[in-house]
């Protein structure tokens, strides 16, 4: 993401610019980055763009899932496995 000084924005300046802010970011400028004493504190960002990233947040959880059962099934497949005991007295922990 690249970063205009314009694009970051003293929270107490932003409050009487918000609707200003807002309107910059869906017509299609960067993101603002609010700040708070100095340090970024929070994001303006198009919903639109929250929604994607909310997708692939999604996506990238599904992927991590997919590649344990894969890890667990190649495990299973080299005899790597334990009995049912074993696993109650692991669960028990």
């Amino acid at each position: 993401m690249n970063l205009r000084a314009s694009d970051v924005v003293p929270i107490s300046e932003a409050r009487a610019r918000l609707t200003e802010l807002a309107q910059d970011v869906v017509d299609g400028a960067s993101e603002k980055i609010l700040t708070k004493n100095g340090a970024s504190y929070v994001a303006i960002i198009d919903a639109r763009k929250l929604d994607y990233y909310h997708a692939l947040e999604t996506e990238h959880a599904n992927l991590v899932l997919l590649a344990e059962a894969e890890a667990g099934l190649r495990q299973i497949l080299a005899g790597q496995r334990i009995t049912p005991d074993n696993l109650d007295t692991l669960l028990a922990d």
